[in-house]
């Protein structure tokens, strides 16, 4: 694993970007991705394509041994693509969960409105949305942030309409956005950590809520998922007091 990578001792504060594993009773590897299973966990902040190559060559299974200091651990072998299907529903439940308390709008017109008057603080498209949509609602955001020419997109997400539709309760979503502030941190949280994990890109940083002008747009703002993106978790974390010679770094 290159020098990105990190693994953190047992039950230390998260961070973002983070992911808890859960050691069962029966030294069985869990994801844990809400942090809300009892017992001993670890923290990783490594992306998908990183966790499956430790995981093939027996790295994640070697640090982990020395950070729980027991060799009673079986670490699936589908544990990244359990994690990223985790982290995927914990970030469509809290769509459906913002859907209900109605704090999301949809639809292209209402979102093109909100946009305009200055009143839209985080923007998503499906998949598989046009791009004409995906341009007229960008350029609404940027009149009503005062931000034009600074190239503000959204995100676009690494799923189709049916599948946001059926999250959130309703018919044929495509565009999704957040016109509250508190709304919009809840969802870019639980979006951030899935689009960070499934990489091999990292993710743009959120919008900022407030109006800024063109000068002053982040790079982060522009394009769509997996471009423009920040460093990612693992750089972030606090030099670890020991290395484990396969990469994987591990706090004493």
């Amino acid at each position: 694993m290159n020098d990105r990578s990190c693994i953190l001792s047992r039950e230390t504060a998260p961070r973002e970007g983070l992911v808890r594993l859960a050691l069962g009773p029966d030294g069985q590897i869990h994801p844990d991705v809400r942090a809300k299973a009892p017992g001993r966990g670890a923290w990783i902040g490594v992306d998908k394509p990183v966790l499956e190559a430790a995981i093939a060559k027996g790295r994640l299974r070697g640090a982990l041994s020395r950070a729980f200091r027991t060799s009673d651990i079986t670490v699936p072998p589908d544990l990244a693509d359990r994690i990223a299907h985790a982290l995927q529903r914990a970030a469509l439940d809290r769509l459906g969960l913002e859907a209900k308390a109605g704090t999301l709008l949809t639809g292209g017109e209402r979102i093109e409105e909100a946009a305009r008057l200055g009143r839209l603080h985080r923007l998503y498209h499906a998949a598989d949305a046009g791009s004409d949509g995906v341009r007229r609602l960008a350029q609404a955001w940027r009149v009503g942030r005062d931000a034009e020419g600074s190239g503000l997109m959204g995100v676009v997400l690494p799923i189709p309409r049916t599948i946001l539709s059926l999250a959130l309760g309703r018919e044929n979503v495509v565009h999704i956005g957040l016109t509250d502030a508190r709304a919009a941190k809840r969802v870019s949280e639980t979006l951030d950590r899935w689009l960070h994990f499934i990489g091999p890109d990292p993710v743009p940083q959120p919008c900022e809520t407030g109006s800024q002008g063109a000068s002053t747009a982040t790079a982060a703002e522009r394009g769509t998922a997996g471009t423009n993106a920040p460093a990612d978790a693992g750089q972030n974390a606090p030099a670890p007091a020991g290395t484990t010679n396969e990469g994987l770094r591990v706090p004493e």
